[in-house]
Protein backbone atom coordinates (compact mmCIF):
# COMPACT_ATOMS: atom_id res chain seq x y z
CA UNK A 1 0.00 0.00 0.00
CA UNK A 2 1.22 3.33 -0.76
CA UNK A 3 2.18 6.10 1.52
CA UNK A 4 -0.75 8.10 -0.41
CA UNK A 5 -3.31 5.77 -0.22
CA UNK A 6 -2.20 5.13 3.61
CA UNK A 7 -2.93 8.82 3.53
CA UNK A 8 -5.86 8.63 1.74
CA UNK A 9 -7.67 6.59 3.97
CA UNK A 10 -6.78 8.10 7.19
CA UNK A 11 -7.96 11.52 5.53
CA UNK A 12 -11.45 9.58 4.50
CA UNK A 13 -11.28 8.38 8.49
CA UNK A 14 -10.74 11.33 10.38
CA UNK A 15 -13.05 13.14 7.66
CA UNK A 16 -15.60 10.43 8.83
CA UNK A 17 -15.06 10.63 12.61
CA UNK A 18 -15.01 14.72 12.42
CA UNK A 19 -18.51 14.55 10.68
CA UNK A 20 -19.92 11.78 13.38
CA UNK A 21 -18.93 14.17 16.20
CA UNK A 22 -19.89 17.20 14.37
CA UNK A 23 -23.38 15.68 14.20
CA UNK A 24 -23.14 14.88 17.70
CA UNK A 25 -22.41 18.17 18.77
CA UNK A 26 -25.17 20.10 17.03
CA UNK A 27 -27.79 17.61 18.13
CA UNK A 28 -26.43 18.55 21.99
CA UNK A 29 -26.40 22.80 21.22
CA UNK A 30 -30.03 22.18 19.80
CA UNK A 31 -31.61 19.99 22.93
CA UNK A 32 -29.63 22.38 24.91
CA UNK A 33 -31.29 25.62 22.78
CA UNK A 34 -34.39 23.59 24.14
CA UNK A 35 -33.55 23.48 27.16
CA UNK A 36 -32.88 27.06 27.14
CA UNK A 37 -36.10 27.49 25.72
CA UNK A 38 -38.05 25.49 28.40
CA UNK A 39 -36.52 28.40 30.90
CA UNK A 40 -37.90 30.53 29.16
CA UNK A 41 -41.55 28.79 29.03
CA UNK A 42 -41.00 28.51 32.32
CA UNK A 43 -40.93 31.91 33.47
CA UNK A 44 -43.29 32.87 31.14
CA UNK A 45 -45.95 30.46 31.93
CA UNK A 46 -44.67 28.51 35.38
CA UNK A 47 -43.04 25.24 35.97
CA UNK A 48 -46.15 23.77 36.02
CA UNK A 49 -46.51 23.88 32.21
CA UNK A 50 -43.07 22.03 32.01
CA UNK A 51 -42.91 17.78 31.94
CA UNK A 52 -40.81 16.25 34.27
CA UNK A 53 -37.28 15.92 32.18
CA UNK A 54 -37.75 19.33 31.56
CA UNK A 55 -37.54 20.16 34.95
CA UNK A 56 -34.76 18.36 35.69
CA UNK A 57 -32.97 19.53 32.52
CA UNK A 58 -33.20 22.87 33.81
CA UNK A 59 -31.95 21.83 37.50
CA UNK A 60 -28.70 20.05 35.65
CA UNK A 61 -28.22 22.78 33.17
CA UNK A 62 -25.93 20.65 31.44
CA UNK A 63 -25.49 16.99 30.19
CA UNK A 64 -22.53 14.63 29.73
CA UNK A 65 -20.58 13.38 26.84
CA UNK A 66 -22.69 12.45 23.46
CA UNK A 67 -26.02 13.38 25.84
CA UNK A 68 -27.65 16.68 26.42
CA UNK A 69 -29.26 17.91 29.31
CA UNK A 70 -32.13 16.97 28.68
CA UNK A 71 -31.31 13.29 26.96
CA UNK A 72 -29.91 12.64 30.36
CA UNK A 73 -32.93 14.02 32.43
CA UNK A 74 -34.97 11.44 30.39
CA UNK A 75 -32.48 8.73 31.39
CA UNK A 76 -33.39 9.38 35.04
CA UNK A 77 -36.88 9.48 35.07
CA UNK A 78 -37.16 6.56 32.83
CA UNK A 79 -34.40 4.46 35.29
CA UNK A 80 -35.60 5.93 38.82
CA UNK A 81 -39.16 5.90 37.76
CA UNK A 82 -39.91 9.36 37.41
CA UNK A 83 -38.75 12.29 40.86
CA UNK A 84 -40.28 10.43 43.52
CA UNK A 85 -37.82 7.51 42.63
CA UNK A 86 -34.78 10.29 42.27
CA UNK A 87 -35.99 11.80 45.84
CA UNK A 88 -35.26 8.34 47.56
CA UNK A 89 -31.68 7.63 46.28
CA UNK A 90 -29.62 10.35 44.79
CA UNK A 91 -26.62 8.40 45.49
CA UNK A 92 -27.44 5.52 43.07
CA UNK A 93 -28.22 7.94 40.86
CA UNK A 94 -25.04 9.70 40.78
CA UNK A 95 -23.38 6.45 40.59
CA UNK A 96 -24.94 5.20 37.92
CA UNK A 97 -25.19 8.21 35.88
CA UNK A 98 -21.57 9.49 36.65
CA UNK A 99 -23.36 12.75 37.36
CA UNK A 100 -20.58 15.64 38.39
CA UNK A 101 -20.32 16.82 41.29
CA UNK A 102 -21.91 20.12 40.83
CA UNK A 103 -24.73 17.91 39.17
CA UNK A 104 -25.27 15.86 42.31
CA UNK A 105 -25.11 18.78 44.28
CA UNK A 106 -27.44 21.00 42.31
CA UNK A 107 -29.86 17.34 42.77
CA UNK A 108 -28.88 16.43 46.12
CA UNK A 109 -29.91 20.24 47.16
CA UNK A 110 -33.66 20.70 45.32
CA UNK A 111 -33.89 16.89 46.89
CA UNK A 112 -33.58 18.26 50.63
CA UNK A 113 -35.49 21.52 50.30
CA UNK A 114 -38.47 19.56 48.92
CA UNK A 115 -38.00 17.13 52.01
CA UNK A 116 -37.75 20.35 54.22
CA UNK A 117 -41.04 21.83 53.26
CA UNK A 118 -42.41 18.61 53.18
CA UNK A 119 -41.72 18.11 56.74
CA UNK A 120 -42.57 21.82 57.69
CA UNK A 121 -46.22 21.17 56.13
CA UNK A 122 -46.63 18.46 59.05
CA UNK A 123 -48.00 20.12 61.74
CA UNK A 124 -50.76 22.35 60.31
CA UNK A 125 -51.61 18.62 58.24
CA UNK A 126 -53.97 15.77 59.98
CA UNK A 127 -52.42 13.65 62.92
CA UNK A 128 -50.01 10.95 61.58
CA UNK A 129 -51.55 8.33 63.45
CA UNK A 130 -52.89 7.18 60.57
CA UNK A 131 -50.76 4.80 58.41
CA UNK A 132 -51.31 6.22 54.79
CA UNK A 133 -50.24 9.97 56.29
CA UNK A 134 -47.16 8.72 58.26
CA UNK A 135 -46.15 6.44 54.85
CA UNK A 136 -46.78 9.52 52.37
CA UNK A 137 -44.50 11.46 54.61
CA UNK A 138 -41.89 9.51 55.19
CA UNK A 139 -41.55 7.82 51.66
CA UNK A 140 -40.24 11.34 50.79
CA UNK A 141 -37.32 10.53 52.62
CA UNK A 142 -36.39 6.64 53.14
CA UNK A 143 -38.44 4.61 50.38
CA UNK A 144 -36.37 3.38 47.91
CA UNK A 145 -32.90 4.00 49.67
CA UNK A 146 -30.14 1.26 49.59
CA UNK A 147 -28.94 1.34 52.97
CA UNK A 148 -31.41 0.12 55.97
CA UNK A 149 -32.41 3.13 57.96
CA UNK A 150 -34.15 2.80 61.39
CA UNK A 151 -36.03 5.87 62.84
CA UNK A 152 -38.81 7.25 65.20
CA UNK A 153 -41.39 9.95 65.18
CA UNK A 154 -42.41 11.36 68.37
CA UNK A 155 -46.05 12.27 68.78
CA UNK A 156 -48.37 14.35 71.04
CA UNK A 157 -51.91 13.43 72.64
CA UNK A 158 -53.38 14.52 69.87
CA UNK A 159 -51.11 12.42 67.35
CA UNK A 160 -49.27 15.52 65.52
CA UNK A 161 -45.43 15.02 65.31
CA UNK A 162 -43.26 17.00 68.04
CA UNK A 163 -39.99 15.21 66.64
CA UNK A 164 -38.37 12.84 64.20
CA UNK A 165 -35.26 10.77 65.03
CA UNK A 166 -33.25 8.83 62.68
CA UNK A 167 -31.63 6.40 65.23
CA UNK A 168 -29.99 3.50 63.40
CA UNK A 169 -28.34 3.35 59.56
CA UNK A 170 -26.86 0.49 57.44
CA UNK A 171 -26.54 -3.29 57.83
CA UNK A 172 -29.02 -3.32 61.19
CA UNK A 173 -29.17 -6.45 63.21
CA UNK A 174 -32.38 -6.54 65.25
CA UNK A 175 -30.38 -7.36 68.32
CA UNK A 176 -28.90 -4.25 68.14
CA UNK A 177 -32.25 -1.46 68.03
CA UNK A 178 -33.24 -1.38 71.52
CA UNK A 179 -36.25 -0.41 72.74
CA UNK A 180 -34.48 1.59 75.63
CA UNK A 181 -32.99 4.07 73.27
CA UNK A 182 -36.17 4.57 71.28
CA UNK A 183 -37.86 5.43 74.06
CA UNK A 184 -35.07 7.34 76.03
CA UNK A 185 -35.37 9.79 73.00
CA UNK A 186 -39.20 9.45 73.21
CA UNK A 187 -39.32 10.89 76.77
CA UNK A 188 -36.89 13.83 76.14
CA UNK A 189 -39.14 15.23 73.14
CA UNK A 190 -42.00 14.92 76.27
CA UNK A 191 -43.86 12.59 73.65
CA UNK A 192 -46.67 10.54 74.47
CA UNK A 193 -46.48 8.02 71.36
CA UNK A 194 -43.88 7.11 68.92
CA UNK A 195 -44.19 5.71 65.24
CA UNK A 196 -41.01 3.51 64.76
CA UNK A 197 -40.74 2.59 60.85
CA UNK A 198 -37.63 1.15 59.02
CA UNK A 199 -36.84 0.54 55.22
CA UNK A 200 -36.45 -2.77 53.83
CA UNK A 201 -33.64 -1.66 50.61
CA UNK A 202 -34.51 -4.85 49.08
CA UNK A 203 -37.94 -2.84 47.67
CA UNK A 204 -39.89 -5.58 49.31
CA UNK A 205 -41.89 -4.25 52.38
CA UNK A 206 -42.90 -8.06 54.54
CA UNK A 207 -41.78 -8.00 57.57
CA UNK A 208 -39.92 -10.51 59.15
CA UNK A 209 -39.98 -12.56 62.44
CA UNK A 210 -37.09 -10.78 63.81
CA UNK A 211 -39.44 -7.51 62.72
CA UNK A 212 -42.84 -8.70 64.22
CA UNK A 213 -40.29 -9.89 67.76
CA UNK A 214 -39.30 -6.42 68.07
CA UNK A 215 -42.02 -4.67 67.83
CA UNK A 216 -43.73 -6.88 70.75
CA UNK A 217 -40.69 -5.79 72.50
CA UNK A 218 -40.94 -2.13 72.06
CA UNK A 219 -44.61 -1.68 72.57
CA UNK A 220 -44.25 -3.79 76.01
CA UNK A 221 -41.61 -1.61 77.24
CA UNK A 222 -43.28 1.24 75.86
CA UNK A 223 -46.15 0.61 78.31
CA UNK A 224 -44.09 0.83 81.36
CA UNK A 225 -42.79 4.18 80.94
CA UNK A 226 -46.03 5.25 79.23
CA UNK A 227 -45.24 5.78 75.50
CA UNK A 228 -47.89 4.33 73.56
CA UNK A 229 -46.27 2.32 70.31
CA UNK A 230 -48.51 3.63 67.72
CA UNK A 231 -47.37 1.66 64.74
CA UNK A 232 -44.30 0.25 62.82
CA UNK A 233 -44.30 1.09 59.18
CA UNK A 234 -41.43 -0.79 56.84
CA UNK A 235 -41.17 0.69 53.68
CA UNK A 236 -40.14 -0.62 50.38
CA UNK A 237 -39.80 0.52 47.25
CA UNK A 238 -42.08 3.73 45.87
CA UNK A 239 -45.29 3.51 46.81
CA UNK A 240 -44.85 0.40 48.56
CA UNK A 241 -45.26 -0.08 52.48
CA UNK A 242 -46.42 -2.18 55.57
CA UNK A 243 -48.33 -0.92 58.52
CA UNK A 244 -47.72 -3.80 61.05
CA UNK A 245 -50.95 -2.07 62.96
CA UNK A 246 -52.82 -2.07 60.34
CA UNK A 247 -52.29 -5.90 59.71
CA UNK A 248 -53.55 -6.27 63.04
CA UNK A 249 -50.90 -5.63 65.75
CA UNK A 250 -47.73 -7.54 66.72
Amino acid sequence: MSARTVQKAFGFANAATESAESVAETVLRLEDAFTAANRERLQEHGPQCLAEPELLAILLQTGKRSMSALKLSRSLIAEFGGLVGLASGPNSVAAKHALSALQFARLEAALEIHRRLTRAEIPAREPLAHPAAAASYLAVRYAGRDQEIFGALYLDTRNRLIAERELYRGTLNRAAVEPRRVLKEGLLAGAAGALVFHNHPSGDPTPSAEDLAFTRRLAEAGEVVGIRLVDHLILGGVGRWVSLAQRGGW
